[in-house]
């Protein structure tokens, strides 16, 4: 547990609030440590104290609310940090990633009903991202706990809820990369490898990635990329006119969230094609573009969640795995006991690491 800012986290006993009709109680079986945790650690992302994090979780069923019919006691679920309620203004405009319970009370560090079901010595604490799954048992609403096949492993199941999700589901969902499009990825993370999986899944022509170093490129092309440009070195937007005949990439996916990553994304797109940024940096600050690099009908959009309806994507996702066309061991870099999330999140932010996992 988080109690302040830029200090270690703790392992406390909690206490948990009886089941609300619409609640699912899961006993977690892996956790995988996010960037989006370390930055309420380091305090760039604000969220009341204390909180519980995580929101890469899996595990399996434990108890269900009395409405509850998705799920069932023993079923394998992959926890989702963004489940909706189904019916406000958003959901019913296909938004869900937009859902009006969960944009009002997620970032007080509550449940979709405005209410923490967690307590230490009687004082609330909150949950993160409606997930809260670096803990031995999290409660989530119904929507947030996604039944997938028994045969994946817990700790390949988890990173699907959020990295692997955002970053193919940019690909095949947000963007639908078609069949021969030529890709440029901006930053080769975890994030991005997963963008590379997608265009792979979609069965993109040229899937160019972009980084620094030879070890993340080499990388790169395990996930799918055909061409590999090291921004150290040369030109970068000419290496990529060279390989787009002249004109420049049908789709460009940020995924580094640097100020001039975010510039060039726009340069490195074609005219009609269409940009896709993924990546952060701090929201109170400003990036700049060269005004004629947004001219030519290009496309600029923001994803958060690849797109993803979990229902639908989890198990498409997890079976995907199950049929060798889905990468997920090779994205965990090290397992570690709940004694070692101090260790984890110092590897994350040193890039020792592209995914480390809680094992319970």
């Amino acid at each position: 547990m988080l109690n302040k800012v830029n200090e270690p986290m703790t392992i406390d006993t909690l206490e948990m609030a009886a089941l609300s009709p619409n609640d699912v109680l899961v006993k977690v079986k892996a956790s995988g440590l996010c960037h989006t945790d370390l930055e309420v650690i380091q305090g760039s992302l604000a969220y009341p104290l204390p909180i519980v994090l995580g929101h890469e979780g899996a595990g399996v069923v434990e108890a269900v609310g009395s409405d509850v019919t998705q799920v069932k006691v023993g079923d394998h679920v992959i926890c989702s940090w963004n489940p909706h309620c189904g019916h406000c203004f958003y959901c019913e405009r296909d938004l869900p990633i937009l859902c009006e319970p969960f944009a009002r009370n997620q970032p007080k560090g509550l449940l979709l009903d405005g209410r923490s079901r967690m307590k230490r010595d009687g004082s609330q604490v909150h949950h993160y991202s409606v997930t809260s799954t670096h803990a031995e048992y999290t409660v989530v609403p119904e929507s947030g706990a996604i039944p997938i096949p028994r045969e994946i492993p817990f700790d390949r199941a988890c990173i699907i809820g959020c990295g692997v999700m955002t970053g193919v589901g940019a690909a095949v969902r947000k963007a639908k990369v078609e069949a021969g499009a030529n890709v440029v990825v901006i930053g080769c993370g975890a994030v991005g490898l997963n963008v590379l999986q997608g265009a792979k899944l979609a069965d993109a022509g040229r899937i160019i990635a972009i980084d620094v170093g030879k070890a993340k490129l080499d990388r790169a092309a395990q996930f799918g990329a055909t061409h590999a440009v090291d921004g150290s070195v040369g030109n970068a937007l000419d290496q990529i006119k060279v390989l787009t005949d002249g004109r420049g990439a049908d789709y460009v996916f940020e995924a580094a969230g640097n100020k001039s990553t975010f510039r060039f994304s726009v340069e490195a797109v074609r005219p009609g094609g269409q940009v896709v940024w993924l990546g952060k940096i701090n929201v109170n600050e400003d990036v700049s573009f060269r005004w004629g690099a947004l001219m030519g009908e290009k496309r600029i959009r923001r994803s958060s969640y690849g797109g993803a309806r979990p229902a639908r994507d989890f198990p498409m996702l997890a079976r995907a795995y199950l049929d060798g066309k889905l990468y997920l061991d090779e994205l965990i870099t090290r397992r570690i006991a709940l004694a070692e999330i101090n260790a984890g999140f110092a590897a994350l932010k040193a890039g020792e690491a592209i995914r480390s996992v809680v094992m319970f």
